[in-house]
């Protein structure tokens, strides 16, 4: 009547790979950024971008990306999220956008380095775009 018994080691090892699985989806699932130090900062998993504000150049609402190459990242139902290639210019460009179907923020900064942003809710993208517009606006008036 008594079964074979499992191994402690495969229990352990089964629990662990559940727990990095529901930790990986939590970094990922949504945008974590803050505004500290006069630095931006935004990260999604492995992908994270600090950007001193003094280097933003310009911060401006699109609709749609344009056409990139993925060099790495995800893409799953309306999430986009990754390192991609401009196919004009061949630079990099970072894209954290929670939903493709609501507004992008563009970050230009460092002269010509670009990042996509946008978060879940899109006040909360209208709320962090009014952030980094007023920002820029402060840095400008200053110099």
């Amino acid at each position: 009547m008594g079964g074979k018994k499992r191994h402690w080691l495969w229990n352990v090892l089964i629990v662990l790979t559940v727990v990095f699985c529901i930790l990986a989806f939590v970094e990922h699932y949504k945008n974590w950024h803050q505004i500290e130090d006069g630095n931006f900062k935004i990260f999604s998993g492995i992908y994270y971008q600090n950007i001193p504000v003094a280097e933003i150049d310009s911060v401006l609402f699109v609709d749609k990306l344009p056409e990139m190459e993925r060099s790495s990242g995800f893409s799953w139902n309306a999430k986009e999220k990754g390192v991609f290639k401009d196919s004009v210019t061949q630079s990099k460009v970072y894209v954290f956008v929670d939903d493709l179907r609501q507004q992008k923020i563009k970050v230009v900064h460092h002269d010509s380095l670009k990042m996509y942003v946008n978060l879940q809710d899109s006040l909360q993208t209208q709320e962090l775009f009014s952030i980094l517009q007023t920002e820029l606006q402060n840095r400008i008036i200053v110099e």
